[in-house]
């Protein structure tokens, strides 16, 4: 069971976060400043394309490959954009039996599809820069005339071969926070192949991306969406700092709710739905903890079943009175439902994000309450009957900007702050 209390004391926290990721997390907007001013340094801003790519190609893994599922859920059916995946992985020896075990991810290896040829353009990202499969991918996008875009940090194996391949070059924005502490929080360091991400990487993945499809015309972004965004990601970071009560602070306030649950995240929409998938990989990376992701209305049959079963039932169908003091709490599901709804916020609502003028406008994400009578989908309003039929909690946050991109950040900057802080609470309970 959590202890709420530590959600509320600011050394605790501190004493706990071993890699420093709420400071990674505060740093969003800033990476995201850099990310823009760095591509447009390496020539981004002279980019002259001959026309857009009949398709985007995607390649990564982690949160690099979170970013292209981002960018196609921004693009919609502007254009085909296709994440990449890595489809295998070999061992990669150690050069000294002495130092630590090579990373996981160093082995792994990616195929470009047989479709895939001079009309495409292959975006390959990595915060490392030592994959080999992708400096393999890179090789064989340029055999086959494929043009190449490479994120990396500069002097690494990756960013040698996009000169060798005559990609163009994004330099790769790493975290200002000191790497993570051997051994660090509770299950990040078991694995020393396996270590966790940096929590923030995401935004250094996707900015550039987001300023590289811009200017191809795959996404039609306005002209100050980036900058705004950075900016949205700071007032984030401010209202979800650590040493903010958690009465006041959204982001403690929903870990507080997800603690001791099976959370089902649900979505309304491409863009809440990258969201909730990014909150279940989060949860899983950060705080340890099993979730799923769905969007409406295919996740209302989808987990149907987990509402007819023990986790659904609202009253203990043992003995009432037996003695449950010795006995650990119950699971039971909690739904989160993320939708992003363009216009003005609920009357009632929460402190809120709702407003076309602009990012600092507003307070982020609106709690929207069970009784709101705003208009609702028939998805939405199902999973609302779904949720009450069986006494299962269901927590509603809507995005109400005008921008999908700064909905987007609304939403991941909030999720992405509440999975460290289950995850720093738990370590300490």
């Amino acid at each position: 069971m959590l202890d709420d209390t530590l959600l509320d004391d600011p050394a605790a926290l501190q004493r706990a976060d071993h890699d420093r990721a709420l400071l990674a997390l505060a740093g969003s907007g800033a990476r995201v400043r850099t990310a823009l001013r760095l591509a447009d340094a390496a020539g981004l801003d002279r980019l002259r394309p001959d026309g857009r790519p009949r398709a985007v190609l995607v390649a990564g893994h982690g949160s690099a490959l979170t970013a292209g599922e981002m960018l196609a859920a921004l693009a919609g059916t502007a254009g085909l954009i296709a994440p990449l995946p890595p489809t295998d992985a070999a061992p990669v020896p150690r050069p000294d039996r002495a130092t630590a075990p090579a990373a996981f991810t160093a082995g792994l290896a990616w195929q470009l599809p047989g479709w895939a040829g001079p009309l495409d353009l292959l975006v390959i990202s990595s915060a490392d820069g030592g994959e080999r499969g992708l400096v393999a991918l890179a090789e064989q996008a340029y055999a086959r005339g494929c043009a190449i875009v490479v994120t990396a940090p500069e002097d690494s194996p990756l960013a040698e071969a996009a000169r060798q391949v005559r990609a163009l070059p994004l330099p790769f924005v790493p975290s200002a926070v000191e790497a993570a502490e051997p051994g660090g929080p509770a299950g990040h360091g078991a694995e020393p192949d396996l270590p966790a991400e940096d929590p923030a990487a995401l935004w250094a993945h996707l900015a550039p991306l987001l300023a590289l499809t811009q200017k191809l015309g795959v996404t039609q972004l306005a002209y100050d969406a980036l900058p705004l965004t950075a900016d949205l990601l700071d007032a984030t970071a401010v209202r979800c700092r650590p040493d903010a009560a958690a009465y006041t602070n959204p982001a403690k306030g929903l870990a507080a709710r997800l603690a001791g649950t099976v959370p089902l995240l649900w979505a309304e929409g491409p863009v809440a739905g990258a969201a909730a998938t990014r909150f279940a990989a989060q949860l899983a990376d950060r705080a340890g903890r099993p979730a799923l992701a769905g969007l409406l209305p295919q996740a209302l049959t989808a987990h149907r079943g987990m509402f007819t079963g023990q986790l659904g039932a609202g009253a203990d169908p043992d003995d009432f009175f037996r003695d449950r003091v010795e006995e650990p709490d119950p699971l039971h599901l909690q739904v989160l439902l993320l939708r992003h709804v363009p216009g003005e916020a609920p009357s009632g609502a929460g402190p809120s994000g709702a407003g076309p003028s602009g990012p600092e406008a507003d307070a982020g994400p609106t709690e929207v309450p069970a009784d709101d009578a705003g208009p609702r989908s028939f998805g939405a309003a199902r999973a609302h009957r779904l949720a009450a039929a069986h006494d299962v909690r269901l927590t509603e946050y809507a995005s109400h900007r005008a921008d999908p991109l700064h909905a987007l950040a609304d939403l991941v900057a909030l999720t992405d702050f509440a999975a460290v802080y289950l995850g720093l609470a738990a370590a300490q309970s």
